[in-house]
């Protein structure tokens, strides 16, 4: 074993076999109240509290406590809020790269911030490590963040020594935060993701940007900027976030002030004033729902547009919680989930240049089918609509070239009924006619 109790392992050490060791032990501990081999004893007095406090090995479910307008208000008025560009500057851009995650705590364990890979990010969800979740030890067993906070000192934890077992292909490195006038704890710096994490320069480079956050703090309160300690209720109201697409002042009220764009791309883009952002596929589905539904939607109701089902409120809530950073909470207000002012689409300007009558241009606008790739049902089914809209209005109105410019899309190639249609506007003498009643041809051999 490591000669730090604090460190996962020391230089050397093959992670896989500890690993195995770690889990006989861990399930021997759980049948008898005995591990089988050595554990270190900070893990071993960890697992016998979890016990006491009725944490479930099996599941892996701590409490998301503070959500939306709560938490937002939450951290931005905790004292830990200004080491944040340090964490970033220090942590995030290289857990990024590295597929592994940041986080800070409060002093009880509560998560305020979870940044770095998007893949570990979707993965951590699965086990409620996301922005507002308590990750105490009472709440979810043995982890770094919550005996960091309850020693007060650095630490890891490598994958079974985790105390639930849906935490075991993870491992930790954290680091506790002091007040530098007080001496109190104001909450911790966590890496988490693979086995690399307990590697032992990790624990280094953790305690390192505690360190330097806490530094970072002492300089504030030279300079006058001291934060309310940790033990204070924080009455002060935080201002709104001002995101990148934040509703300028003097905007008026029912103008839009971003357009979305979803035709034919796998990917949103949001324009505004000249500069445009692409979006990941679940935020371009969440955007267009909302800019669809103006009076907003529960969380509730975005699970069921998304997934089916009701299910994962949990990830929705984290997912709309990213929108808000990105976006600003003067554009995305919660509970309901709804925009504070209109945000145009290009499926809403089709939509308008059909209701009047304008259908070449709707088609002009048409860039192809409603995120092509997105399975949710409320963009399945904004896209059905759309789609037929756009079609029912070309086969009624318009003229044969029309016509055939939306069958040489992909979404009207195989439409039988298009393509006739086509034939029967074209003029007889149109050279046109024999690429289309060839493609009939083409479409009645694979029906048949």
């Amino acid at each position: 074993m490591s000669a730090s109790p604090w460190a996962a392992w020391p230089a050397g050490t093959d992670p896989r076999e500890l690993s195995r060791s770690l889990y006989v032990a861990h399930e021997t501990f759980l049948e008898t109240g005995n591990p089988a081999g050595p554990v270190r004893t900070i893990v071993l007095e960890s697992w016998r509290r979890s016990m006491s406090s009725g944490v479930n090995p099996d599941v892996s479910e701590p409490p998301v406590d503070l959500l939306d307008d709560e938490l937002a208000s939450y951290r931005e008025a905790h004292p830990l809020a200004p080491i944040m560009p340090v964490v970033r500057r220090l942590l995030v851009a290289d857990a990024v790269d590295n597929d592994l995650l940041v986080a800070v705590t409060d002093a009880s364990g509560r998560l305020l911030w979870v940044d770095g890979s998007s893949r570990q990010r979707t993965r951590a969800e699965t086990v409620h490590f996301v922005e507002g979740a308590s990750w105490s030890e009472s709440d979810a067993g043995t982890n770094a963040p919550a005996i960091a906070l309850t020693a007060d000192r650095s630490v890891q934890i490598f994958a079974s020594e985790h105390f639930s077992r849906p935490v075991h292909m993870w491992s930790c490195s954290a680091a506790p935060v002091h007040d530098p006038v007080t001496g109190e704890v104001l909450g911790a710096i966590d890496i988490t993701g693979g086995d690399e994490v307990a590697a032992p320069h990790m624990l280094t480079l953790v305690r390192a940007t505690a360190a330097a956050a806490e530094a970072e703090l002492a300089l504030r309160h030279l300079q006058g900027g001291r934060q309310l300690p940790a033990s204070r209720q924080f009455s002060r109201p935080p201002a709104p976030r001002r995101g990148p697409l934040s509703v300028p002042r003097g905007t008026p009220p029912g103008r839009p002030v971003a357009r979305l764009d979803v035709l034919g791309r796998t990917h949103g883009v949001l324009r505004r004033a000249g500069q445009s952002l692409s979006l990941s596929g679940r935020h371009s589905e969440l955007l267009l729902l909302l800019a669809s539904h103006p009076d907003g939607r529960s969380a509730e109701q975005l699970a069921v547009e998304l997934h089916e089902r009701e299910s994962a409120l949990v990830t929705i809530r984290a997912e709309m919680s990213r929108l808000r950073r990105l976006l600003g909470d003067d554009l995305l207000t919660s509970r309901p989930y709804r925009l504070t002012v209109p945000v145009d689409t290009d499926v809403a300007e089709v939509r308008r240049q059909l209701d009047r009558g304008a259908h070449r241009l709707a088609l002009d606008l048409y860039q192809g089918v409603v995120l092509p790739h997105s399975q949710a049902p409320g963009v399945v089914a904004i896209r059905a609509e759309t789609r037929q809209r756009l079609r029912t209005a070309l086969l009624r109105h318009a003229t044969g070239d029309v016509l055939l410019r939306y069958a040489e899309l992909p979404d009207a190639e195989t439409d039988v009924e298009i393509w006739r249609a086509c034939l029967a506007a074209l003029p007889a003498g149109s050279p046109r006619r024999t690429r289309v009643a060839a493609h009939l041809r083409r479409l009645d051999a694979d029906l048949a």
